[in-house]
Formats: C-alpha cells, structure tokens, sequence
C-alpha cells in the first residue's frame, strides 16, 4: 500500500510539472511576437482561458508554425449549414484566419466565428478591433470543451457501470475504481442529500446530485492536466448546471411551498403580495445565478493565479534571473495546483450541496402549528 501511494504521489508530482511546463511552452508565438510584458501576459492568459476549435499544443519559434489537433467546425450560416476541421482556417493578409465554402467566407477572430458580408474578402475593423463587414454565426462547433465533457461522460459511465457490476455480482468489497466512487457516492447520500433533502424524498433526487457531483469534479480535475480543459471556467456550462438545478426545485415544489412563498400565512395581508414577489426572484434568478457565478468565478481564478504564477519567469526575468525567476514560479505553481486539487472537490461539494438545499427547501412539509 505504501509504495501504490508512492507511485500515485510521484505521477501527481511530474503530471502537475508536465503541466506547468506545458503552459511555458505554450507561451511562444510567431517570429517577432513573443509574450513578454505584462499586458501581453495578461492578453494570453484571457485568451488562454476561453473555448477554443481546437487543441493547440505549441508554436515552433522560429518558423511560426502551429501543432495543434484540429476539431469539426458545424456552423448555420445564410446559405445553410457549414460542416469542416478546425485546420481549413488560414491567415490571410490581414492575419484574420478564413475559410471559404461555395460562397461563404468564415473568419474566426478571438475564437468565435463570424460570416463576412457579401463581396468582402478581407475583415474590415473599427477603432476598438471589432469587424464591421462581419455577423455572428450558429456554432454548434464540437469545441474543446465540448469535447471535456463528453469525455467527463465517457469516464462517469465506465466507472458507474463498474461499480453497478460489482454490486449485481454481490462484492461485499470494491474493486478498482469502485473504491474510490463507492465512498463518494455513500459521501453524498449521507452527508448532502439526506440532510438536505429528508429521509423520505432524498432518493428521487439522487441521480441528479450525483451527477452533478463526478461532473463537476471530474472536469475540474481535467481541467488541472496539460490538455487544458476549463470547461467549469465557461459561464454558458455553469449556467446550463445552475438551470437544470433550478428546473428541478421549481417543477417538484409541493403545494405547501407555493403557499408559503406566494402567500405566506401569519403575515400581514398587505405584506404579502411584496414578500411574494422577493421570494419567487430570489427562487428563480437569484439562487441560481449564485450557483453559477461561484463555480465559473471560483475555476476562472483559479487558473488564471497558476498562469500568472507561470508568468513571473518572464517578468521577473530581469531582477533574479532566467533560473532564479524560473525555480521562483515553478515552486509557486506547483503550490498553488495542490491547492486546485482541493479546490476541484470543494466547488463540486458546494454546488451540490446548495442544490440539495434548494431542493430540500421546495419540497419540504410545512408545519404551521409550530
């Protein structure tokens, strides 16, 4: 057993390295265009952390030539749907990357995809770098973080269908990767969604608790490895979670807790109606825009101090040196990804619980007598 978590300590150790190392090589950019200031660090690390077409390994330095896995591109323009890889995209004389496709021509800029006007071969500007011959399109791109989650799904469905098995074979003790859902899954029955939820209701609700749970912790911890998923950094995820939870809690809500929040007894007449309309905005935007902006705020920073952190071998180059500013950051780093790691279970813990909360406060049986 000691020497299994040996092992297991020391892939962490070189696979937060590797990481580390990854996001420096991923710094180099064409001839001439290295990140070096901080303005530009701070440019590289915002893009960095949006959704991408594709999987973009490093830049060659010196030719400028990019290693990347391309992804399909699906987008719904004026003339139908647009299916190609991710790699079709290529610079033109304005360093815009366009793909032309019968008589559509498509510009990716900042990672979104635009569709330039009709007779437009270039991408026209205005004074804050927006394109003025160019309209957003319907992407329904297999993205980068796209694909984390299917791969999140991938990996919740082997390791659940195992754990299933073991019990239909009658294990009295896990096996393999059971060992570690089985104390989890137990973790969120008993200490979430029993306490939360009640005795008699919380089963319904399990499936979607644990769900919610490995989803969320599983691409948190995929998003702390070199592929460099931030999939829980995108708000448009955070916001399908928190409106799946907030579907739930509205839609099984109980008689009794409409009418405590729609007209709330032993309250006076002419208070009700206000107190009316404070609980149902707190229930349907309030409590789930805080479920969302606390898992996208919380990842977000997270992995923009390790990029900053990772950057201070550039900017403070100059006062301690290539190894000195280099060991300073790496040792930061590493720091700050073992935080990430604990980080990566407290916001799946989190949002979990307070959806069970959410829960348990629409489907509970008032009392009035006491």
């Amino acid at each position: 057993m000691l020497a299994k978590k040996s092992i297991n300590f020391i892939t962490i150790l070189v696979l937060m390295l590797f990481s580390v190392s990854s996001y420096g090589d991923d710094t180099k950019q064409e001839p001439g265009n290295q990140v070096n200031t901080a303005q530009e660090i701070k440019e590289y690390i915002k893009h960095h952390l949006k959704d991408s077409h594709d999987f973009h390994f490093f830049t060659h330095n010196e030719s400028g030539t990019h290693y990347s896995f391309p992804l399909p591109v699906i987008v719904w323009t004026k003339d139908g749907l647009k299916t190609f890889m991710s790699s079709a995209f290529h610079h033109d004389d304005s360093g815009s990357e366009i793909v032309t496709k019968g008589d559509t021509r498509l510009v990716k800029l900042h990672s979104k995809i635009y569709e330039l006007d009709a007779g437009a071969t270039t991408v026209a500007f205005d004074e804050k770098h927006h394109p003025t011959n160019a309209h957003k399109v319907i992407d329904f791109s297999i993205t980068k973080s796209v694909v984390g989650m299917l791969l999140t799904g991938v990996l919740m469905l082997l390791g659940f269908s195992a754990l299933a098995r073991g019990y239909k074979k009658g294990h009295s003790v896990p096996k393999g990767i059971s060992r570690v859902l089985e104390p989890l899954v137990i973790y969120v029955r008993d200490d979430i969604a029993k306490p939360n939820i009640g005795e008699k209701k919380y089963r319904k609700f399990m499936g979607f608790l644990l769900t919610v749970f490995f989803f969320i912790w599983i691409l948190n911890l995929l998003g702390l490895t070199p592929i460099g998923f931030n999939v829980t950094g995108q708000i448009a995820v955070t916001a399908c979670l928190a409106i799946f939870t907030a579907v739930i809690y509205l839609f099984s809500a109980s008689k009794d807790f409409w009418k405590h929040t729609l007209w709330m007894p032993g309250v006076p007449v002419i208070l009700r109606p206000i107190l009316a309309v404070i609980e149902l905005v707190g229930f349907i935007l309030i409590k789930p825009f805080s479920l969302l902006v606390r898992l996208f705020a919380n990842m977000t920073a997270g992995h923009f101090v390790v990029m900053s952190l990772i950057a201070l071998m550039i900017t403070m180059k100059e006062s301690f040196g290539a190894v000195g500013s280099t060991g300073m950051s790496l040792v930061l780093a590493l720091f700050i990804s073992v935080i990430e790691i604990l980080v990566a279970f407290l916001q799946a813990f989190i949002f979990t619980m307070l959806s069970s909360l959410f829960i348990g406060m629409a489907v509970e049986e008032h009392d009035d007598h006491h």
